[in-house]
């Protein structure tokens, strides 16, 4: 049974690979999403472009595990030299965009959903999201669904990981800031030129540390990313604006470090974007991770943003494939991960289920 999950899986990701599904719109994806759940026999409902189901034997006032991956894609980028619409196998590896980052972890959890899907007494319930956005944090992925399926108490995001056990992943604000001095004449004196005056302030951003630090995630990362003052060469501007992106480990909310840089940062203001791209974690002594460990599988913490940041829940990111290649030309998946990673994913859960 694994083994016919896990060859139905892989052909559906060369559907998924074979079709656009930039973020927002990933319509045609979720039509083959919805003829795989059919093939398998398994009732499902879509909510614009995610699709999801339950387990057949869903009883109330059990706890929920979400199994969560993502079926839209970045666009690619100019470097590759293979058809990135096209699967293409060669040497043990599929080639495709999307394939790695996340089509094979999307893939082998719904292999995974349909192992379980028909089996009774199980600890937990189950609830299966094939999401849309996630790659753009668009507002109609999965944390629009967090009011649609039920309440979840535990997660396994799939994104690649070598199917080692992140049990942290770092969250995400990004600001944006201005500096302002006195527009002037280049040909005048000035000594309030906002473009000098931003040597000191991004010194300050490139040496400020954040005091406390993360055992799973390590310090928070502060990088000043963009910049950009002045339309003519001979016009002192008024004004410089920086964007920062601030990556937070677990020992801070994203609220609290938006205070910390609007009380300290040598700017005029600084506001973020968006303080809802929370870090997130599991216990360590979590059965999900306890079950992972046994089985050989190392823990580290994840600097990079899933949709883990959308959970309030303890949530473990897991699944198979590398995330260097994320985003990379001519990404590609190994097909024997594929097969690993659904035979891991069901190892995990018969520990815990």
């Amino acid at each position: 049974m694994i083994e016919q999950l896990t060859n139905e899986a892989i052909a559906l990701l060369k559907n998924l690979i074979e079709t656009q599904s930039f973020s927002s719109e990933e319509n045609e994806t979720a039509l083959h999403i919805e003829a795989w759940f059919k093939q398998q026999n398994i009732d499902y409902k879509r909510t614009k472009n995610n699709v999801w189901a339950v387990n057949k034997h869903f009883a109330e006032g059990k706890p929920t595990l979400l199994l969560n991956s993502h079926h839209d894609t970045v666009k690619p980028n100019s470097a590759y030299t293979k058809d990135p619409f096209k699967a293409i196998v060669e040497d043990g590896k599929l080639f495709g965009l999307g394939s790695n980052d996340a089509g094979g972890c999307l893939v082998s959890l719904l292999a995974t959903f349909a192992y379980f899907y028909n089996k009774e007494n199980l600890k937990y319930n189950l609830v299966i999201v094939a999401s849309a956005e996630e790659e753009s944090s668009g507002p109609n992925g999965l944390n629009s669904m967090l009011s649609v399926i039920p309440k979840v108490d535990v997660a396994i995001v799939g994104e690649p990981t070598l199917m080692n056990l992140a049990v942290a992943e770092k969250g995400l604000v990004v600001f944006d800031a201005v500096l302002t001095g006195t527009p002037s004449h280049a040909a005048h004196p000035n000594n309030d030129n906002v473009i000098y005056k931003s040597i000191e302030a991004l010194q300050w951003f490139k040496d400020y540390k954040f005091d406390k630090g993360s055992e799973a995630l390590g310090d928070v990362k502060l990088t000043v990313s963009q910049i950009s003052a002045g339309k003519q060469h001979n016009a002192v501007p008024a004004d410089l604006k920086l964007v920062i992106d601030v990556r937070v480990n677990d020992a801070y909310s994203n609220a609290e470090i938006a205070e910390i840089l609007q009380n300290e940062a040598p700017v005029t203001s600084i506001t973020p974007r968006s303080l809802r791209l929370n870090s997130s974690s599991i216990p360590v002594d979590h059965d999900l991770v306890k079950a992972g460990i046994a089985m050989g599988r190392e823990t580290y913490g994840s600097p990079t943003l899933s949709d883990q940041a959308v959970l309030s829940c303890p949530s473990l990111k897991l699944g198979p494939g590398d995330s260097t290649r994320s985003h990379s030309a001519d990404e590609f998946i190994y097909l024997n991960e594929i097969e690993e990673g659904v035979k891991i994913y069901i190892e995990l859960l018969e520990k815990v289920l």
